[in-house]
C-alpha cells in the first residue's frame, strides 16, 4: 500500500538524514592552516544558508546548489564558515549569508532559491542531506550563541565553526553545539495503534506520540513518562527502532515501539494534544485512502514507524 503518491524509496537501514555517507573529518576541525586552505581552494564547495534556509535549484527534482570559493567571498568576510566534513574528494562547508545585510543574498538569486529543508530533504541524495541537516542544525546554534552563556561577553567560533570560545579573557569559556534529545514511539496493543494530533495540525492529521527527554531520564523511561503523560495509557517492552537527526532545529529523534498494557479510556493531556484515538489497520488504510487521515511527513521517523507497522514489518509487541 501506498500512503502518499510521491512516498519515497526509503532504504531500510536509515531514516532520513541518517547514515549520511560523508566524512565528518573531525580530526582536521583543529587544523587552521588545513582550514584556511580549504576556505581558498577552488574544489571546496559551500552550502549558504540564509534564515535557516538552503539554496536549491527547483527545476523538476530539487538539487543542492553548492557555490564555489570566488562566489563566496563577500560572505566569508562577514559570515560564519562551519567547516561540515569531506565528500567526494573535495571539503564542504556550511555559510551564513545575509546576517549583516539581508540584501546581499539578492546576487545569489540567479543561483536558486532559498527554501525550508523540510520541503526537499526526501529527494536529496542522502549525503546531501545529511550534510545540509548539519548546516541547518550548526548555523541555528551560532546565532544563538553569540555571548557567553557563562559572563554574557561575546564568542567567537573555533575549530572550524564547531566551537565558540568566550572572547573575555577572565573567562574563555569554551562552548560546544548541544543536541536534544527526543524520543518518538508506536504504540500498539494487538492490531490496534495510539496517535495524537496537536491543535495546530492540519485537519485529519495524526501522528505517533513523541517528547523530549529530561535530565537524568534514561531514553526507554521518557517513553513511559510521554505516553502516559499525554494519554493516561501504561506501556511495556519498549524496544529500540532507529535514530534520526532533526535539525528543526537541533534535535535527535530516536524512535521507539511499545506494547500497551491496556487499552482503557484515554486520558489526554490538553496542554499537549487536541485528541489521540486507537486506529485498526484497516481504519487507517481507509482513512488514508480518502483523505480524512494525513500521516506525518514521509521525511520522518513517525512515518517510517508507522507504515512498517502497517505492512506487518515492524517488531512491534502484539
Amino acid at each position: 500500500m501506498r500512503l502518499s503518491p510521491k512516498e519515497p524509496n526509503l532504504v531500510s537501514s536509515n531514516n532520513v538524514f541518517a547514515g549520511a555517507g560523508f566524512d565528518r573529518a573531525a580530526a582536521l576541525r583543529r587544523d587552521a592552516a588545513w582550514i584556511a586552505e580549504r576556505l581558498d581552494d577552488p574544489s571546496t564547495r559551500f552550502a549558504p544558508v540564509w534564515q535557516l534556509k538552503n539554496l536549491f535549484v527547483v527545476d523538476g527534482s530539487p538539487r543542492v546548489r553548492w557555490l564555489g570559493t570566488e562566489q563566496v567571498q563577500p560572505f566569508l568576510r562577514a559570515g560564519t564558515a562551519v567547516f561540515l566534513g569531506m565528500m567526494d574528494g573535495a571539503a564542504h562547508f556550511a555559510l551564513e549569508v545575509g546576517h549583516e545585510d539581508p540584501a546581499d543574498v539578492a546576487g545569489l538569486a540567479a543561483e536558486g532559491e532559498f527554501d525550508e529543508l523540510r520541503r526537499h530533504g526526501v529527494l536529496l541524495e542522502p549525503a546531501e542531506a545529511g550534510m545540509l541537516a548539519l548546516a541547518r542544525g550548526m548555523l541555528y546554534w551560532h546565532a544563538r550563541h553569540r555571548f557567553c552563556g557563562v559572563c554574557g561577553e561575546p564568542t567567537e567560533p573555533g575549530d572550524a565553526g564547531h566551537v565558540r570560545v568566550c572572547t573575555a579573557a577572565a573567562c574563555g569559556s569554551v562552548h560546544f553545539p548541544r543536541t536534544d534529545p527526543a524520543v518518538i514511539m508506536l504504540v500498539t496493543r494487538g492490531e490496534r495503534a495510539l496517535l495524537g494530533r496537536q491543535a495546530a495540525w492540519d485537519p485529519g492529521r495524526y501522528s505517533s506520540l513523541a517528547g523530549f527527554v529530561e535530565p537524568g531520564e534514561s531514553l526507554e523511561d521518557a517513553v513511559a513518562r510521554e505516553v502516559l503523560e499525554e494519554t493516561g495509557v501504561r506501556v511495556t517492552e519498549v524496544t529500540y527502532h532507529s535514530s534520526q537527526p532533526w535539525p528543526f532545529p537541533s534535535s535527535l529523534m530516536v524512535g521507539f515501539t511499545a506494547r500497551a498494557d491496556n487499552d482503557d479510556a484515554i486520558a489526554i493531556d490538553n496542554d499537549e494534544l487536541e485528541d489521540a484515538r486507537w486506529f485498526t489497520r484497516e481504519e487507517m488504510r481507509a482513512g488514508v485512502a480518502d483523505g480524512t487521515l494525513l500521516l506525518s511527513s514521509p521525511l520522518s521517523i513517525s512515518y517510517r514507524l508507522v507504515k512498517e507497522w502497517l505492512e506487518g514489518t515492524a517488531g512491534t509487541a502484539e
